[in-house]
């Protein structure tokens, strides 16, 4: 008979003690893996949202005017001040160490124009990237510019220009089909009038021209700041600035959840650790006969700790594999209500850890009362026989 053949053995003898102890573990891997996935799950669904929220980091000359402006940079009726980007500029964009963290790069050139008496801002985009990066445009009734002779109008633009799906529109002597009007977005996009880039860099005299670069890049990449970095030495003429407000509020409630699971990781770990030592304190004293006949019988005190010992692991081995289980079931109930549209993010690295740090935990927590068992005098544990 083993040793590991003896403490199971005890396990089932007594069924309510080991069943607390499994217990108590349980609760506590369950608790510790349910806040764990369920920070991981918020996390990975808040990078989601945050990287359809359009550019965060934005390329502008280092120059200023004033007259109109857009995006935070200020235009006048020709050109933007004198130092402005160019299409030379995309490439260097594109050719970053950081290269891989970067979803769409959309070029602009913004100009203002006069149209039906009124005086408009132009905005000349890469329709694909441009709407793949401003994903809450929505071309309704009509759709994107396809080629040159296409424009798109803002919500308010097609007020006061008083301009309709199929409509004519003459700027500077050359003429646009309107092809789509745009939502209301609550934004300076509603007074845009928005056509492909090459015919408003024509249209403008301003060949290979850009007034500013919107990049979107991964949060799920490189951090944000090193693509600023990468970017500012690329383009040392550029103004490179991170755009964050817009998600940071969501990006600070994860940090903040996080920051309490973590918290209560440590108090819940503290429990486990207390159950499992009065657990098997009492199981040591109950079993001080038990333990006297082992030594009268030959076992040295080894053997004895090492018994207490194994039957503390395997609890804990048995509780961690439940407590991931259960803690996976809780996220799955609980997640809806935290983030909707989250989905569960499953490691199978997090159960490992779940077991391991049970196993550890208990081992830990039963040190002390397996050693205090080994030391027990058989003399004295017999007495009472």
């Amino acid at each position: 008979m083993t040793l590991r053949t003896i403490a199971f053995s005890n396990l089932r003898r007594r069924k309510a003690r080991a069943a607390f102890l499994i217990a108590g573990l349980l609760i506590g891997v369950g608790t510790v893996v349910a806040l764990l996935s369920l920070t991981r799950s918020m996390t990975g669904e808040a990078k989601a949202n945050m990287e359809s929220f359009g550019a965060n980091v934005v390329i502008t000359p280092r120059s200023e005017d004033v007259a109109l402006s857009y995006g935070g940079v200020t235009v006048g009726g020709v050109s933007v001040g004198g130092g402005g980007l160019g299409e030379a500029e995309l490439a260097r964009v594109r050719a970053i160490p950081a290269r891989s963290s970067i979803a769409v790069v959309a070029p602009e050139l913004v100009g203002a124009v006069q149209v039906k008496g009124h005086r408009a801002l132009l905005m000349g985009v890469d329709p694909g990237a441009q709407f793949e990066l401003k994903r809450w445009w929505s071309v309704d009734p009509g759709r994107p510019p396809q080629n040159g002779h296409e424009l798109v109008a803002g919500a308010a633009a097609a007020r006061v220009l008083g301009l309709q799906m199929g409509d004519y529109v003459r700027i500077r002597g050359k003429r646009f089909t309107l092809t789509g009007i745009l939502r209301p977005t609550g934004s300076q996009d509603d007074d845009l009038l928005i056509a492909d880039l090459t015919a408003v860099q024509q249209l403008l005299g301003r060949p290979g021209e850009l007034t500013l670069i919107e990049v979107a890049a991964l949060y799920s990449g490189a951090p944000v700041d090193d693509v600023v970095r990468q970017l500012s030495d690329a383009l040392p003429r550029a103004k490179v600035a991170a755009v964050q407000e817009a998600v940071q509020s969501r990006l600070h409630a994860v940090s903040e959840f996080s920051g309490f699971s973590l918290a209560i990781v440590g108090v819940v770990v503290g429990i486990e650790i207390l159950v499992v030592f009065l657990t098997m304190m009492g199981s040591v004293s109950e079993r001080t006969q038990e333990i006297g006949v082992f030594r009268a019988i030959g076992f040295r005190r080894v053997h004895i700790t090492r018994l207490v010992l194994i039957e503390a692991v395997t609890a804990g081995v048995i509780a961690g594999v439940l407590g991931y289980l259960v803690g996976m079931a809780v996220t799955y109930a609980v997640l809806p209500f935290l983030a909707s549209g989250a989905t569960v993010a499953w490691a199978p690295l997090l159960g490992v850890a779940a077991v391991a740090a049970a196993a550890l935990i208990a081992a830990l927590a039963a040190l002390y009362p397996a050693q205090r068992a080994g030391k027990l005098d058989p003399t004295e544990a017999l007495r009472a026989l």
